[in-house]
């Protein structure tokens, strides 16, 4: 049946409105509009805590829900549900992708969400929101705490029914800390992550000198910190950042040369570039395997699990030489990446780009002012509450007029106001006496009452004092800064190269002569080895990473052993290392490699030093935590490692050397600054199997914290510095002393030692001994070269404190005669 339709005419009075706008005009006004929208509600994060609004968003609405730490985690789409309906009115999809980002250890350096099920891979997306459970993780508890003290602003949501804080308070600078990626309209920002402990004491420097330079802020943060580790080749992109706000850098996968199997070689690789997964890699190798654009390569596994972590094991084919094939893995795959730095950021919801200084700047400006509300807003409770005892207790003198006067009363309002009439009282103090309960009429709650008016007295006092002087406020808001290094804190780990080195295919060619050359350890973990037989010069052009804590003369075809903690001695061959190009200063071993591509440390093991292990080789002592010294027999296996020392339970290793004469000292120094030196022949020498004997008497609950070897006839020095035991190890700069060597006696073996050091207030143990020949160089952070004070003749005399703490030292390198 057909279907009939008729049209309504407007009415008689209606007048058609036609307004002619320009659309150019239109377009470019709307376009603002948009823009404006994504950049500051979207894409960009705040330079003050470091998130998007949708990050923000998640961590305020978990908060407000309960899904502390200590609680059970609740699934993923409750969390995105409420967020979505209370404050984030966009698609549920990129709610989930930021909270799932915020989850991934692989993305952030401290993660803020701790996820319960599959958060994805490099490689897979995680599963959907409705399998996956969430509650905050510790770290978050840092950027959401003291919201419900008036610390930030808060504004409406998007229907105006609820409100929520336009910014985080934000404990810690999270944008440094984590990173950020995002892309607005017109603009993009990028950051990579960094070590919480560095960034947190640049933050510290910052306060204590507000006219710091980037350079002096880079020696306590000296790049990024991947969450993956790897390898940062290439420093200056990264001060190009940290001045401008704009560089790049690139990221290397760590890897190693090894034996797969009995009668082949392999590459293993156990990291990879920042946010690259290994399917990626491998599906690049078969790409160029195919297209024979890359050699050598047999097969390729990927043996990554939970237990052991990224393990991918490259095969190569006999005949081919690995390093030559590695270097052609860099060039060509993503095991080698680049990584762009672009920090921009809202400031006063204005988009800038920032350099290092600048991003703490604003921080530091915005934790001060989060302090100082909130420490007006306790001072105002503070108040309150000593009005209301004050009240208390003058109705506690005349409690028996108050319960006189209230029973005669009509009703409340008639007793509210006759209290305050007869006692002077307030309306507030008043209404509290009323509703007082009868208990605390007790003579005991009197003192209780007067106790708590007293600590309340002191408490407004102290936060009083905040308000007042700014360099208090400045002092309150350092220490919190370093409470939260202390608690959360974590070492570094990803190594910083100043450049590539030389290319192992045109540096190892398939045979390479067996001539003389040394191998070198730097003090952060670095292995290289010369190609002459020259020692590297004791002094000479100062370069970064140039502190060289081990050096061992021997040949291109010979091997050397690290020396660990748990007193192992681990194989390494002269020829697996890379070579440094020949230099007319001291050595840098930026081209080096780290020592863990060669040795499988176990958890809380750390190599020392590294020594000779020929069979001409001099033997090596070994000193103990808890005093134990051993001069081993040179009579080494033929396996890659083995036992150099039997330790008892809760011991370790702590220092290593070569006695060279049966003149050189054996030195101890003690963690309460008492310092042994007594000459190699009273020690003899014992085999592997042996665990040493008692080479220093130690005070109760008191360790060694250094041993060393010290050659007959040189300029000596003794390195000290002082601090708390409080602190978190390598946190602290500590006081610092230098002193002849010559001015501490010889004495026997297993005796107590004489003071090196003199404990001030606050200090109770040496956080740093070191004892050898001048000169002496000293590192930081990722190797920078540090400054030591002179030499003072007073050896028990006190330290000058520091501001940067001191990572490695090292003495010239000497061959052995």
């Amino acid at each position: 049946m057909a279907r009939r339709t008729t049209t309504t005419p407007p009415p008689e009075d209606f007048e058609e409105r036609i307004v002619d706008i320009d659309v150019e005009e239109e377009m470019k006004a709307a376009y603002l509009e948009y823009s404006y929208s994504v950049i500051h509600a979207r894409a960009l994060p705040d330079a003050r805590d470091g998130l998007k609004p949708v990050q923000r968003r998640i961590l305020y609405s978990m908060a407000e829900n309960g899904l502390r730490p200590d609680r059970g985690h609740v699934k993923s789409a409750r969390v995105v549900g409420d967020v979505m309906g209370k404050y984030h009115p966009h698609g549920d999809s990129a709610i989930y992708d930021a909270l799932v980002r915020l989850a991934q250890p692989f993305t952030m350096r401290l993660p803020l969400v701790d996820g319960h099920g599959n958060f994805g891979s490099l490689d897979d997306g995680p599963a959907a929101a409705r399998y996956t459970e969430a509650r905050m993780a510790p770290p978050a508890l840092l950027m959401v705490s003291g919201l419900d003290e008036d610390t930030v602003d808060f504004v409406p949501n998007y229907d105006d029914q609820l409100t929520q804080p336009s910014v985080l308070p934000a404990a810690y600078p999270n944008l440094l800390v984590n990173g950020v990626s995002g892309i607005a309209v017109g603009m993009a920002t990028s950051m990579a992550p960094h070590n919480l402990v560095e960034v947190v004491s640049a933050a510290r420097h910052l306060i204590d000198h507000p006219d710091a330079t980037v350079d002096d802020l880079m020696k306590l943060v000296p790049g990024p910190d991947l969450p993956a580790g790897g390898r940062i080749v290439g420093l200056d992109g990264i001060r190009d950042a940290y001045v401008c706000g704009r560089g790049s850098f690139r990221t290397r996968a760590s890897a190693r040369v090894e034996a797969v199997t009995p009668r082949r070689q392999g590459i293993v690789v156990t990291e990879l570039p920042y946010l690259v997964g290994p399917e990626k890699v491998i599906e690049k190798i078969k790409d160029l395997v195919q297209s024979k654009r890359l050699q050598g390569i047999s097969n390729v596994n990927d043996l990554t699990d939970r237990t052991h972590g990224l393990r991918l094991v490259i095969e190569v084919k006999n005949g081919f030489n690995a390093d030559a094939v590695l270097e052609q893995l860099y060039r060509l795959t993503p095991m080698e990446d680049s990584f762009g730095i672009n920090a921009v950021a809202l400031v006063d919801g204005q988009p800038r780009s920032m350099g290092l200084k600048e991003l703490l700047t604003v921080y530091l400006d915005f934790r001060f002012s989060v302090v100082r509300r909130r420490t007006a807003y306790r001072l105002a409770r503070k108040q309150e509450r000593l009005h209301l005892v004050e009240g208390l207790l003058i109705a506690i003198l005349d409690i028996d007029e108050v319960i006189q006067l209230i029973r005669s009363s009509d009703n409340d309002t008639i007793a509210k106001q006759r209290l305050r009439d007869v006692f002077d009282l307030s309306d507030a103090q008043a209404t509290y006496i009323l509703d007082l309960r009868l208990r605390r009429l007790t003579k005991f709650s009197r003192i209780e009452l007067e106790s708590e008016r007293d600590d309340l007295q002191r408490a407004i006092g102290d936060l009083q004092a905040i308000l007042d002087d700014d360099r208090l406020l400045r002092r309150t808001v350092s220490s919190e800064l370093a409470d939260v290094a202390k608690a959360h804190g974590t070492p570094r780990r990803t190594v910083l190269l100043e450049a590539a080195g030389t290319p192992a295919a045109t540096a190892t060619p398939l045979e390479v002569a067996d001539e003389p050359c040394w191998v070198l350890m730097s003090s952060t973990g670095l292995l290289a080895r010369t190609t002459t037989a020259d020692p590297p010069p004791a002094e000479g052009g100062r370069a970064r990473h140039d502190a060289i804590t081990g050096a061992v003369r021997t040949t291109a075809r010979g091997e050397v052993a690290l020396v660990t903690t748990r007193g192992r001695m681990i194989r390494v061959g002269a020829l697996e290392l890379p070579t440094l190009p020949p230099t007319a200063g001291a050595p840098s071993l930026s081209g080096g490699a780290p020592l863990t591509a060669y040795a499988d440390l176990g958890p809380e093991e750390e190599a020392l030093t590294i020594v000779p292990v020929g069979p001409d080789s001099p033997g090596v002592a070994l000193g103990t935590a808890h005093g134990t010294v051993k001069r081993g027999t040179t009579d080494y296996p033929g396996r890659r490692d083995w036992e150099a020392i039997a330790l008892k339970g809760g011991d370790s290793v702590i220092g290593a050397g070569i006695v060279g004469d049966e003149s050189d000292d054996l030195v101890f120094v003690t963690s309460d600054a008492q310092l042994l030196r007594f000459p190699a022949a009273q020690v003899r020498p014992q085999g592997r199997a042996a665990g040493g004997m008692s080479g220093i008497r130690l005070a109760p609950g008191q360790r060694a914290v250094f041993f060393g070897v010290v050659p007959a006839g040189v300029d000596a020095v003794v390195v000290t510095a002082s601090g708390s035991s409080a602190a978190l190890p390598g946190t602290q700069p500590g006081a610092l002393k230098v002193t002849p060597y010559a001015e501490y006696p010889s004495k026997g073996r297993g005796t107590g030692g004489v003071r090196a050091h003199r404990f001030l207030k606050g200090e109770d143990t040496l956080v740093l001994a070191w004892v050898g020949a001048t000169p002496v160089r000293a590192s930081g952070a990722g190797g920078v070269a540090l400054e030591l004070p002179a030499p003072d003749g007073r050896r028990d005399g006190s330290g000058t404190p520091r501001t940067v703490v001191i990572a490695g030292l090292a003495g010239p390198v000497r061959p052995l005669t």
